[in-house]
């Protein structure tokens, strides 16, 4: 596993336990840490770094079934 398929791995593992925390007790992580106003554009470009990673994931998913093969 490359350097970057680690860091994307990393992420959307980041992303996940976000998402399992607003799920379980209503508490939004990286809107804590980086703070949440309507126009603030910083958890957005987080939010879709995480997208951007999940996608990579994807991709490496994928190259490994096939690979599997």
């Amino acid at each position: 596993m490359t350097l970057v398929q680690k860091i994307c791995l990393a992420i959307t593992i980041l992303g996940g336990i976000n998402w399992g925390l607003i799920g379980l007790v209503d508490f939004n992580f990286i809107e804590a840490l980086f703070g949440y106003t309507y126009d603030s554009i910083v958890p957005r470009i987080i939010y879709g770094i995480i997208g951007l990673t999940a996608l990579i994931n994807i991709g490496i998913l994928l190259m490994d079934l096939k690979g599997a093969d």
